[in-house]
């Protein structure tokens, strides 16, 4: 199976093609960026596909990051996947953001918990937690450190993400043992596209589950929070190791 994988849900825009069993992506691209992924999108799929023999006929299946994460950066993401998808005759899949934060992290034997963490403004995380096997702890939400650190007991933690230094300020303070692996605000686009083989599309469709309802602004008021607050997030496992 080949499978283009997608990610725009985050200060980044990134694609790659990998082959299932393959130990590295046929061709892959990414670009920090806070803002403009509309506009950079199809130019660096293009890019991509154009170094894979065989090019967009080739794909099998795509997979997309639902979130959590921008709000306009996750539609933009999942329109492109789901045209491609549609004009190639392929499957489509959602991946979050947070599982595949967490996905490198879970290949390496940890004897304890590793937490995928996104800042979500305003001393708030998006969170999830996975065992050592890569089996779900914690589904994502929406939640405080403090409510995070609770729900997560009593660790040892290893913390991956933009909001990793909120969480681990707030476990050290309340004595559980943590470690940072990672303040990356993305995920490695090759580890999407491993969660994206590994996922069925019945139980990992491509459409945003919100972790907090979009707020609309009544005329002249003006819109609390950021894009980023109103993101999306479905737990998709982690793949067993390559």
């Amino acid at each position: 199976m080949r499978i283009l994988a997608i990610d725009t849900a985050l200060p980044a825009v990134s694609a790659c093609v990998l082959d299932q069993d393959a130990a590295a992506p046929i061709a892959a691209e990414s670009i920090e960026m806070e803002r403009g992924h509309a506009e950079a999108l199809l130019p660096l799929i293009k890019r991509v596909m154009e170094k894979v023999e065989g090019g967009f006929s080739s794909l099998n299946r795509v997979a997309v990051t639902v979130g959590p994460g921008s709000f306009t950066g996750i539609r933009i993401g999942l329109a492109a996947g789901q045209a491609i998808a549609l004009a190639c005759k392929a499957e489509i899949v959602g991946v979050s953001t947070l599982a595949a934060l967490a996905a490198p992290l879970i290949l390496d034997p940890f004897d304890g918990i590793v937490a995928a963490a996104i800042d979500a403004r305003h001393d708030k995380v998006y969170i999830a937690a996975f065992g050592p096997a890569g089996g779900p702890l914690l589904s994502p939400r929406r939640a405080s450190a403090h409510e995070a650190l609770r729900a997560l007991g009593a660790g040892p933690l290893l913390l991956v993400g933009s909001g990793a230094p909120l969480l681990a300020k707030e476990a050290r303070a309340r004595g559980v043992p943590v470690k940072i692996a990672s303040e990356q605000a993305a995920p490695d686009i090759a580890f999407v596209a491993r969660l994206g083989l590994a996922a069925q599309p019945e139980s990992a469709p491509a459409r945003p589950l919100y972790l907090k309802e979009p707020y609309v602004a009544a005329p002249g008021e003006a819109q609390e929070g950021s894009a980023i607050e109103r993101g999306a997030g479905a737990p998709v496992a982690a793949p067993a190791p390559a």
